[in-house]
């Protein structure tokens, strides 16, 4: 995602500077060599040092986070807003009400519960003027915004459904089990398959299992006529705190069809459990030995892509009349500069944020997701940065009834 977010940004001349951060240099200098840019500069550094990182943030304007977990999406969130940098984070976490359930080795100040953090982060980065776009990729970042669109386009609403999700070409589905590829760092979407979830129904904020709530749709805009299925997962939970006025609120993930079946299997032979078990006197995690046999099954073959699809729904009234706002997009890999839709759409997203705040377009402080600052004037014009890198969402509205 990391290489994605800088390949984009270095196509904007605007930008002076992309600097790369991360712990292994090697992994750092192969990025460079493929970026193939005197604008890049190197940084290798463990974002743990916090003092370190707080002195590398004072040299630039604007920071983009491509973490992959909430160990260290929060440690560098943490250092930002007290160093006064600008950021975007695509992870999907609110940071206003850290997910309380698998906290990937979270780390909370001293004296601060967990619901507590995210206030002070907030606190601390509009105290320091500090622009924190929470949440900004494909979802959430990208659905937030669409569904957020939609919201506004209507007098009243009543429910709010993104269907969201990465998955490999029907062809390479056929080949991998589950039907289903990496695109994503693993053993975080298996996570994100075992917690449970707050969604909104009949007005109130529920919790539910992870994997619930199944739907069955066919996709048949833009060219594709696709049965896909889709449950939900966490991915826009700040649609709960920003749109309280929901009755019906869910972000579910899509995949091909079988692949919710298969992940009930696993679920009921404690496949996914992270609780040690002992076997032959060995204590193991069954979860950790599950990743260590499948995830070089689900690694794409040499020519294998990946797909991003999105069917985002929003009910309410618009004249008096029932109406239905939909979102589409199908975006498949760039196989010319070697980009998976996933980075695509993901850190291409996360770019046009950081543009805009670096720009001066989004001036709102503190902790803010994308669907209160990239709206009015903002929404058509990152649409359009969109559809110039080949990313095309449809609207449609249809009356109901």
């Amino acid at each position: 995602m990391g290489a994605a977010v800088a390949w984009d940004l270095l196509t904007d001349s605007a930008v002076e500077t992309v600097g790369l951060v991360g712990r292994r240099k090697e992994a750092l200098e192969q990025t460079k060599a493929w970026l193939k840019s005197p604008r890049v500069v190197l940084h290798s550094l463990d974002v743990a040092n916090r003092d370190e990182t707080r002195k590398l943030m004072t040299q630039y304007d604007v920071g983009v986070l491509t973490m992959p977990d909430r160990h260290t999406s929060y440690l560098v969130a943490d250092s930002a807003v007290q160093a006064g940098l600008d950021i975007v984070d695509m992870l999907e976490e609110y940071h206003r009400r850290p997910d309380a359930y698998e906290t990937e080795n979270l780390v909370v100040p001293p004296g601060t519960k967990l619901d507590e953090y995210g206030d002070w982060l907030h606190e601390t980065a509009a105290k320091n003027g500090v622009t924190f776009m929470d949440g900004i990729g494909f979802a959430p970042g990208l659905s937030n915004i669409t569904v957020g669109e939609g919201i506004r386009k209507l007098d009243t609403v009543e429910s709010a459904i993104a269907r969201v999700g990465g998955i490999p070409s029907k062809e390479a589905a056929a080949r991998h089990p589950l039907r289903y590829m990496i695109t994503w760092a693993f053993w975080h979407v298996l996570r994100e398959y075992m917690i449970k979830v707050n969604v909104r129904k009949n007005g109130k904020v529920v919790e539910v299992d992870a994997t619930t709530d199944r739907e069955r749709f066919l996709f048949d805009k833009l060219g594709r006529n696709e049965w896909l299925e889709c449950a939900v997962t966490p991915g826009m939970p700040s649609f709960i705190f920003t749109r309280p006025e929901l009755k019906e609120f869910a972000e579910k993930t899509v995949r091909w069809p079988t692949h919710w079946d298969s992940v009930d299997t696993l679920k009921e032979c404690g496949l996914l459990d992270i609780e040690p078990a002992i076997y032959k006197g060995v204590e193991i995690v069954p979860r950790d030995f599950l990743l260590s046999r499948i995830e070089p099954r689900l690694r794409a073959c040499p020519g294998e892509t990946d797909v991003c699809v999105m069917y985002n729904t929003v009910v309410g009234t618009k004249n008096g009349v029932k109406t239905r706002i939909s979102y589409h997009m199908w975006d498949e890999a760039d196989t010319v500069h070697g980009i998976s839709s996933m980075g695509r759409v993901t850190g291409f997203s996360a770019a046009i944020g950081a543009v805009f705040i670096g720009k001066g377009l989004i001036k709102e402080k503190g902790i803010v997701p994308p669907e209160d600052c990239i709206y009015g004037d903002l929404y058509p014009k990152f649409i359009q940065e969109l559809e110039k890198r080949n990313i095309r969402v449809l609207e449609t509205i249809e009356t109901i009834g």
